[in-house]
């Protein structure tokens, strides 16, 4: 019982690795036409009341573009950009977003 345990916890960690292997190319190219203007062409927000997605995990920007997308989340303007999004431009995005390395320094 306990080999079976192992082997489905190991499968599911390779899917979801390979849910993340996504195109940081693809994704790149999508947000300087689509976010660039509110959250900066490297993720860091050039608006003061967008976030910076510079860094961020793809499950978390996955999982906001979603909640854009299905109307969990509610925003005027992220509605209407994550609505035509698929789970591939999202999966892309969140691959670009999360490729780009962020460094924090403690005053």
């Amino acid at each position: 019982m306990k080999k079976i345990a192992v082997i489905v916890s190991l499968g599911m960690s390779v899917l979801t690795l390979n849910a993340f292997a996504q195109d940081a190319k693809a994704g790149r190219d999508k947000a300087d036409a689509a976010c660039a203007l509110c959250h900066g062409p490297t993720g860091i927000a050039s608006m003061p009341s967008a976030p910076n997605l510079a860094g961020q995990p793809p499950i978390y920007v996955s999982e906001q573009l979603k909640n854009y997308r299905s109307g969990k989340r509610a925003h005027e303007v992220m509605g209407v950009i994550a609505k035509p999004l698929t789970d591939a431009e999202i999966a892309n995005l969140a691959a670009w977003y999360s490729s780009i390395k962020v460094t924090v320094e403690a005053p």
